[in-house]
């Protein structure tokens, strides 16, 4: 039998993947580009919302340790330290906030390389060919990957 904790699991899982192939499918009927293409703007878009998650926690936790010590201001490098620094406009709330009329590839490109040039472990690896994709596909992969839970 299974206890609640991992048939939660399971369920996220589940709808994770449910997630995943509506993005196929949306990509395959709306992109022009073969199967074989998806997986590199996917998980680049699952990159940045999952490194947006983290450095929020990351966050959270060095301005509780802050608060507590009277300290100078938190800065790049307290996060460099802790794992990752995400520039303002490449976190993935920022992407998701744009409006439909935006430049949304360009923003994803811009995003991916501040984030390149912020973390030195990143640099040259991130995708930043997003323009082969309409504005409107961007858009719906962004809502689409803001609803999978990563905690």
């Amino acid at each position: 039998m299974l206890r609640m904790g991992a048939k939660n699991k399971m369920a996220q899982n589940n709808n994770t993947e449910k997630r995943l192939w509506d993005a196929a499918n949306a990509l395959w009927t709306n992109s022009g580009l073969k199967p074989s293409q998806f997986s590199i703007p996917v998980l680049g878009l699952i990159f940045l919302r999952f490194a947006d998650f983290k450095f929020e926690k990351i966050k959270k936790e060095i301005e509780k340790t802050a608060s507590k010590s009277n300290r100078r201001e938190v800065g790049k490098d307290d996060f460099k330290s802790k794992g990752i620094y995400i520039p303002e406009k490449s976190r993935y709330s920022y992407l998701l906030s744009l409006s439909e009329g935006s430049n949304i590839s360009a923003a994803i490109n811009e995003a991916m390389k501040a984030i390149e040039e912020e973390n030195e472990d990143l640099k040259g690896i991130l995708p930043k060919d997003y323009s082969d994709l309409s504005n409107d596909m961007l858009f719906a992969l962004l809502k689409t990957f803001s609803k999978i839970e990563v905690d």
